[in-house]
């Protein structure tokens, strides 16, 4: 059931039969929310992306974001997109009814959004930042803030960003310069620059709202001395009107590889004195707030990587069954061989299998994350809430490092695909590499992710999260092992649990020693290793439920004990097709990847410090 966007089969698969998400809709958050609603919803996102996204993502690319006397410009189909978009109400569809949103589960926002994000990730940067600013506000604003602001961006009439990186600091945000200085009425006069500013400035909205972190004169240097403020564009009236221009200048927008119509700018604040900003929460606790919206921005970017993904993987599929070139392996000696699709070439279905168990892994992984964080939210006790919790601190950062990273191996192999077509702008799977590789790299790079899950997140809670994910893998497991078709893939699962757990046992002991260099430098390579794990547990999860339902479809069309018959439903029947293909990803992602982890593990163990032992001047420069 491919849209050549994201696979619908696949997504009601993981919605309702593995999450089982019809749970949600007995509790009194989500009452008004039913299977019949949501599918309806999906449908609507879908539409929207087809006839509304999609047909300017191209043509964004190539018009990209233009930077003329100071001003933004977006390009020309944006703004009919962004019309419809708001109007149509997804600006903020996860939000309360009380705040102007659907009070939709995040579950079911985020299976939306990876439409949205297939059809046109870059489009979809703009309300989404504006969202994440609204949040802030939302969060620790004043009930003025909140009427003052707040609402007109939820509507999607103001915009708004996140601004956090300097020239001088990047990923170091402690070492900011922007400076705040409290006025006479309570309001700080704001001066300084910001780079790398995602949708910073544009002509889609009146006003850009701009969350800023600032040290106020005189508080101490490093993170803990940073505040956070609210500057607005265009100051706003009493009555709620825009008023004066509050001396906030784009300097220039960046030059780039991918997301082009995506406007990356530099923003400079006060460079005339001018400057106002209201404070947001209490001084000092910029990064404290600020960190509050990093689960979701980092789901959110790491659901940019698997949309990407996904509709690359789909296009792949589909050239691939109707692009005619070479003889079968089979008949390479007859020389009156007919050509067959590419998709008959075993190299190729190799590559697309390793693409369609990533992409359906990931896609299940991120669900999950989303489904942790609608769960804490619905949890009647504080145990639960907690332990929900738990899981979404210890797999956000894998959500974001490893789906953005294998995104674009999977971007990279449908170009493969493709072959010389694919590295082509006549098709669009060289834009989807381009578009893609950005998510490795902000909202806190894949390294600075690695070192979140090794330093902080493994340790939360004394191991606590750690240990409960263990249990639930373990829980899986022992059902698999029952399971004749997979027990012997799940041995591979079971010994890749292990050897990551025993790795994880290993840097708790050494991180307090002299060996602790050991497990930051290898963060990167342990979150792939934690990232395959999940993965693979999640893919046999799915292969246990594909079986059950494929026994049921079996007996009901008397093909039961017959391989026979089981192999010709396959052509027949899409239910039948769709389980096989969930028990092939996971076997195949069993025996190519979780095979590996043991070695990978231990490799790890040894400790080696060569990189960091090695002179720098042994580095070729």
């Amino acid at each position: 059931m491919s849209n050549l966007l994201v696979n619908t089969r696949d997504q009601q698969f993981v919605l309702y039969e593995q999450l089982g998400i019809e749970k949600f809709f007995n509790t009194k958050k989500y009452a008004d929310y039913s299977k019949d609603t949501v599918d309806m919803i999906l449908t609507e996102a879908e539409k929207m992306s087809l006839d509304v996204l999609m047909p300017a993502y191209v043509p964004g690319d190539r018009e990209e974001a233009k930077f003329k006397d100071g001003k933004v410009f977006v390009p020309a189909g944006f703004h009919d997109a962004y019309k419809k978009f708001v109007e149509a109400g997804w600006q903020c569809c996860m939000k309360s009814p009380d705040v102007g949103g659907q009070g939709m589960p995040l579950t079911v926002s985020t299976a939306c959004f990876e439409f949205f994000d297939a059809a046109n990730c870059p489009f979809i940067m703009y309300p989404m930042l504006t969202n994440g600013a609204a949040s802030l506000i939302e969060n620790f604003g004043t009930e003025e803030q909140k009427n003052k602001y707040m609402y007109k961006m939820n509507s999607g009439e103001w915009g708004g960003t996140m601004c956090l990186t300097e020239a001088g600091a990047g990923s170091d945000v402690g070492a900011l310069k922007t400076a705040a200085k409290k006025l006479p009425d309570g309001t700080y006069s704001i001066t300084g620059s910001k780079i790398f500013i995602s949708c910073g400035d544009h002509d889609l909205c009146d006003n850009i709202i701009h969350p800023v972190l600032a040290r106020i004169e005189g508080d101490p240097p490093g993170t803990g001395g940073i505040s956070i403020f609210i500057v607005p564009k265009y100051r706003v009236n009493d009555d709620g009107s825009i008023g004066e221009f509050n001396d906030v200048r784009t300097g220039n927008i960046e030059h780039k590889m991918g997301i082009k119509s995506s406007a990356t700018c530099t923003l400079n604040f006060g460079d005339d004195g001018k400057c106002i900003g209201e404070l947001l929460g209490r001084e000092r606790e910029g990064m404290k707030i600020m960190f509050h919206m990093m689960n979701e921005a980092r789901l959110e970017v790491g659901m940019q990587g698997l949309s990407l993904a996904s509709v690359a993987y789909e296009h792949s599929v589909d050239y691939a069954k109707g692009r005619i070139q070479g003889c079968a392996i089979w008949e390479m000696k007859n020389p009156d061989a007919k050509p067959v699709p590419i998709i008959q070439h075993p190299d190729v279905r190799r590559m697309l299998l390793w693409m369609k168990a990533h992409v359906e892994g990931i896609r299940a992984m991120n669900y999950y994350a989303a489904y942790c964080i609608d769960m804490s939210l619905v949890a009647e006790t504080p145990e639960e809430r907690e332990r929900w919790h738990g899981m979404i601190e210890l797999l956000i950062p894998v959500c974001k490092a490893y789906s953005s990273e294998k995104a674009f191996q999977v971007c990279s192999k449908a170009i493969e695909v493709y072959g010389g077509y694919g590295y082509c702008s006549e098709y669009p799977v060289e834009q989807y590499l381009r578009d893609c590789k950005i998510a490795s790299i902000y909202e806190g790079t894949n390294g600075i992710q690695a070192l979140d899950l090794v330093g902080r997140k493994l340790g939360m809670r004394k191991g606590a999260n750690v240990k409960n994910l263990s249990v639930d893998m373990m829980k899986d497991m022992a059902k698999l092992r029952k399971i004749d078709d997979l027990k012997s893939y799940n041995a591979f699962l079971e010994e890749a649990a292990n050897a990551l757990s025993d790795l994880t046992m290993h840097f708790g002991q050494i991180g307090k020693s002299a060996s602790f260099l050991v497990p930051v430098l290898y963060a990167t390579p342990y979150l792939e290793i934690f990232g395959d794990v999940v993965i693979g547990w999640l893919l046999m999860q799915q292969a246990a439920i594909a079986t059950e339902k494929l026994n049921v479809l079996y007996a009901e069309k008397g093909a039961a004990g017959s391989r026979a018959k089981q192999r010709a439903l396959v052509h027949d029947n899409a239910d039948v097709a769709f389980y096989n293909g969930k028990i092939a990803a996971a076997k195949f992602f069993a025996l190519n990847i979780l095979t590996t982890v043991k070695s990978r593990c231990a490799a790890i163990k040894i400790g080696d410090k060569t990189p960091i032992e090695m002179a720098e001047e042994s580095f070729a420069s």
